[in-house]
């Protein structure tokens, strides 16, 4: 599924299911824009691509913040291009249990996993009208389709992902722009490696017996990305091993 000349932006993507992302897209051919918090995480991702041949450009972009937003917009633009892809992946996944839930805390999740998409959205969807073309990914999670406890917060903002995932798509379907999400279910990375979860026990009673794989998420985000995807919209694709069946 080729993306050449097709320039991509991920988001949250120094590690994990963003890193994984990223490299897939430069590998389908895609430029990438490797947006991160963590700016020399997001560099690490960049030069990966860019040692395997690819192209990409790294920024340093709290996506909660419009003026951090436009300076890593201006920054992908300036070394890649108009963007025609954006994925949606920073966020934030605490396991809190919901006593112990502050407003802060409720806050700034919210902040970065439903304002984010927000406004990634507002700054690169006239790129994508511009040229006749768009693809957006967000990145939900198997939280919202099914629950999880000590996530009330975090599995609230998916819910909303999902939810403004099927208003857009309804927006702009004639306008040449897909809008899909992907809600990932028990994925060994860091995050969930560094959580209280058990992982060897949560996967000894899942259907297939093991957690998923960041690859896992990043050629469905990759399929979504493609031309062969573009009668696709408002569509969730659970990657979750059989643990939520849509």
């Amino acid at each position: 599924m080729s993306l050449q000349g097709k320039v991509a932006v991920v988001t949250g993507a120094a590690r994990g299911l963003g890193r994984a992302i990223a490299i897939h897209l430069a590998r389908d051919g895609a430029a990438v824009g490797v947006w991160d918090l963590n700016g020399a995480g997001a560099e690490e991702t960049a030069a990966m691509i860019r040692d395997a041949g690819g192209q990409a450009v790294a920024a340093a972009c709290n996506s909660a913040k419009a003026d951090e937003i436009a300076r890593a917009l201006e920054t992908t633009h300036d070394a890649l291009g108009p963007v025609s892809i954006l994925v949606n992946n920073a966020a934030l996944s605490p396991f809190v249990k919901f006593e112990d839930i502050t407003e802060k805390v409720w806050d700034d999740l919210m902040a970065i996993n439903m304002k984010g998409p927000f406004l990634c959205c507002k700054a690169m969807i006239p790129d994508m009208l511009a040229g006749g073309w768009g693809r957006i990914i967000n990145i939900s999670s198997s939280s919202a389709q099914g629950g999880s406890p000590w996530h009330a917060h975090y599995a609230a903002s998916k819910g909303g992902v999902i939810g403004f995932t099927k208003g857009l798509a309804l927006e702009y379907a004639q306008r040449g722009i897909t809008v899909n999400n992907v809600p990932p279910g028990f994925v060994n990375t860091e995050g969930l490696r560094e959580s209280p979860v058990d992982v060897t026990m949560v996967s000894s009673i899942s259907p297939m017996r093991h957690p998923g794989r960041p690859e896992n998420i990043a050629a469905a985000v990759a399929f979504l990305a493609s031309e062969d995807a573009d009668y696709i919209t408002g569509h969730t694709l659970s990657v979750n091993g059989g643990r939520y069946l849509n």
